[in-house]
């Protein structure tokens, strides 16, 4: 009985070591077109010969580029705009954008005082008296960190002297977008969303007031002393990336011998199929490229 117990355990030994020495299917694919060119909003018809077990497609375009999938960091732009108001009293350019990337996040006076604040105010268009004034596009590039994980901050500093009546300012909007190089634009913020902060520096009764829709500075009045306060945004983290992604086509309970995708855009693209064949005893992975051009 012991040897028969011997030699069912051998035999299933041998099993196991010929299923481990199994060679794993090579993720091989090729892939064609029925024509060299296409019109934008023409369906391309990409045809297979050979059936990986995975086909993930990356069509080339801005987010979906093969080359970007394990980008982290990139020489981002920070773009912003804004609109405002100013009334009341002898109106002068009396509030402040500043733009900060050592700025530790803790929003006091000391610690506001001993970051580098750069005054940008010349990039931007202030009210005069008029209301929801457009600042225009402010890139905020050159004074993102060399560091990629470093934050940027945006501030608007308000200072005014005692006098019968102080200005009173109103930011109306924000916005914030992260451009890629490639040009993709991404919303960072609005106002409700930027994570506005106020310091007071003098004059602690003459205050920001803070509001998902708007920044007020309601100035003060001949009773009141100078004042400078600052408002300041969230930091953002500017050269941080989201890898572009690719569409999962088949997986290995599927069988797929054609895709068809639309460009809607002019251009020449350099579509990718990455494939793979993943099993118990390891992994292969491969990819298949191709152009396409698209005219208008």
């Amino acid at each position: 009985m012991k040897m028969k117990k011997n030699i069912f355990c051998l035999t299933i030994l041998a099993l196991l070591a010929s299923c481990m020495k199994e060679e794993i299917a090579a993720p091989d694919l090729n892939v064609t077109t029925d024509a060299s060119s296409y019109s934008a909003g023409d369906t391309v018809t990409f045809y297979f010969s050979g059936n990986p077990d995975n086909i993930v497609f990356y069509s080339g375009e801005s987010g979906r580029n093969y080359d970007l999938k394990d980008r982290q960091y990139a020489d981002n732009d920070l773009q912003i705009n804004f609109s405002t108001l100013v009334q009341w009293g002898v109106i002068y350019d009396n509030l402040k954008l500043m733009v900060s990337n050592d700025f530790n996040g803790i929003y006091d006076t000391e610690n506001i005082t001993e970051a580098t604040w750069i005054d940008i105010s010349d990039k931007a268009v202030f009210s005069q008296g008029l209301d929801h004034v457009p600042s225009g596009t402010v890139s905020l590039q050159p004074y993102v960190s060399l560091v990629d994980t470093a934050s940027l901050y945006v501030a608007f500093r308000y200072t005014d002297v005692q006098k019968p009546q102080q200005n009173r300012w109103v930011v109306r909007t924000f916005n914030a977008n992260k451009v890629s190089p490639e040009g993709a634009v991404t919303n960072v913020a609005t106002m409700a969303t930027a994570g506005w902060e106020q310091t007071s520096f003098l004059n602690d009764s003459k205050v920001w007031t803070i509001t998902s829709s708007q920044l007020l500075m309601y100035g003060g009045v001949a009773a009141d002393t100078d004042n400078d306060d600052w408002v300041i945004t969230k930091g953002f983290k500017v050269r941080e990336s989201v890898a572009d992604k690719g569409i999962a086509l088949k997986n290995i309970s599927t069988t797929m011998h054609e895709y068809k995708y639309v460009y809607k855009q002019p251009g020449i693209y350099k579509p990718v199929f990455e494939t793979s064949s993943v099993w118990y005893s390891g992994a292969k992975v491969g990819k298949a490229e191709i152009t396409v051009e698209i005219k208008p």
